[in-house]
């Protein structure tokens, strides 16, 4: 199975070997409860409303757009770097996508009344840039939500510790580009001069076999790793024995804290917010 698992897979979809496969992903995580809750409050911090405009980064397959134009009447432009996703989300019906890098939107200034990224930070090479990409093109008094994985905040919970460790930290690098980059968007909006920055925590908690297998992929890590010569062989398959020992016996236990930033931009002359 650990050929299933690429290094930074969701930094560049179109160059995958399987492309596909991640489309798929998507669709399996928008399933699962956690998700589908965290994903509905993203969409409730952005205030949106009938006749206003916003903007989802990093759209994937386009579901959280969708959700959002059908719930509050809002216009809804989707775009993502990935052409891949782009035309994934045309074929589910949204009419405005576009192929884009974040830090360079195709958009004039001040164009929405909000934006959203939803776990798309960790995976790009300059977060910082698509950060201040994002605040260019949403206008005085409109919002800002993102939301991302600290990968900081991974725990797992086989019988050897050193090398649950040892395995979290190789999938912190190799899974995500910037891996902890959620515990710096508040002070960086903050920097920014926004207002009502708020952030919320949310934990992934995952103790079940199927979980494990579609959320995490936990069974994939150490053969990846082994393969790429970041472990050795016979470390990979302890540790796929000691996953499927605490699964079977109801002690597997995984975790990672999502941390949801939202903020405001000031607005102009006290015009009123969304």
């Amino acid at each position: 199975m650990a050929d299933r698992y690429v290094p930074h897979a969701f930094s560049d979809i179109d160059a995958h070997p399987d492309p596909a496969r991640l489309v798929g992903v998507l669709h399996r995580l928008r399933a699962e409860p956690f998700f589908t809750s965290y994903k509905q409050r993203v969409l409730d911090l952005l205030r949106a409303g009938p006749g206003r405009r916003f903007l989802d980064v990093g759209a994937g397959t386009g579901d959280a757009a969708r959700r959002l134009a059908a719930a509050t009447g809002a216009e809804v432009t989707a775009c993502d770097l990935s052409a891949v996703m782009c035309g994934e989300m045309r074929g589910q019906g949204l009419r405005r996508v576009v192929v884009a890098d974040a830090r360079h939107l195709p958009f004039r200034n001040g164009t929405f009344d909000g934006v959203f990224a939803d776990r798309v930070l960790q995976h790009t090479e300059d977060p910082e840039g698509v950060l201040a990409g994002m605040l260019r093109v949403v206008r005085p008094g409109g919002r800002i939500v993102v939301c991302d994985p600290d990968t900081g905040t991974q725990v797992l919970a086989i019988d050897d510790h050193e090398l649950a460790a040892r395995v979290l930290a190789l999938r912190g690098r190799a899974g995500f580009r910037h891996g902890t980059f959620a515990r710096r968007v508040p002070g960086l909006l903050a920097g920014h001069g926004l207002e009502e920055v708020r952030v919320e925590a949310r934990t992934l908690l995952v103790r079940d076999p199927a979980p494990a297998d579609a959320v995490t992929g936990v069974r994939d890590w150490a053969g990846a790793f082994a393969d790429r010569g970041q472990l050795r062989r016979e470390e990979a398959r302890r540790f796929d024995a000691l996953v499927d020992a605490a699964l079977r016996e109801d002690r597997f236990l995984y975790a990672v804290t999502y941390f949801l930033t939202s903020a405001t931009l000031p607005a102009l002359n006290g015009a009123a917010g969304p």
